[in-house]
């Protein structure tokens, strides 16, 4: 299965890179994936032609086919003023509208204070329903303190099962048919008979 990564870290090295590939190894560690990895900062000036003359440019061209083909996607984006960066807003925007349709999707997120982790819920999470891809469950926001501290392990790990068992269907990582078991319809005249054999 090919698993895309689209980060959108601008520094060298990147906290948001870092927490993309911690993401990417736990998921490799769960299920087999070849990972492609998607880094925003060097597409910058394409996506922005790309607003202008409405044609993407080679590497450009490439990144979105690659998204576009992939079994599941990890996207990581620093905060900027309380949401995603510009930058992974525009990557996303040029993105053909259909191509995440029933896509898992982990998205995560870096900022340097705890207090912006509900950029998930109220940013990452409500663009990608848009785009109507299928949000693992667990989204994986980290902080400056939360590099080494307890935690931040334990959530990548969460949310790297949740993208490999979506990847790999849920079907089969569900139970058999765990409904009727716990729900089983047993006719009326069958529930009468029992009581009048009684």
């Amino acid at each position: 299965m090919k698993l895309v990564v689209v980060s959108a870290g601008l520094s060298v090295p990147s906290s948001t890179r870092l927490l993309a590939d911690r993401l990417a190894g736990a998921v490799g560690a769960k299920t087999p994936v070849d990972v492609e990895v998607v880094e925003l900062r060097d597409l910058a000036v394409e996506i922005a032609h790309h607003f202008t003359n409405g044609f993407p440019g080679r590497k450009l061209a490439e990144a979105l086919d690659a998204v576009a083909a992939a079994d599941g996607l990890i996207v990581v984006t620093p905060v900027f003023s309380a949401s995603y960066s510009g930058l992974f807003k525009s990557f996303f925007d040029v993105l053909d509208p259909d191509a995440l349709t029933g896509r898992p999707v982990l998205i995560a997120a870096t900022g340097g204070s705890a207090r912006h982790s509900l950029v998930l819920e109220h940013a990452l999470r409500p663009l990608f329903a848009h785009l109507r891809a299928v949000v693992v469950p667990t989204a994986v926001y980290a902080a400056s303190e939360d590099w080494g501290a307890e935690g931040l392990p334990e959530r990548i790990d969460r949310a790297a099962g949740e993208l490999a068992a979506l990847m790999g269907g849920l079907s089969a990582a569900r139970p058999a048919n765990p409904v009727k078991d716990a729900f089983e319809v047993v006719p009326f005249a069958e529930q009468l008979a029992a009581l009048t054999s009684r």
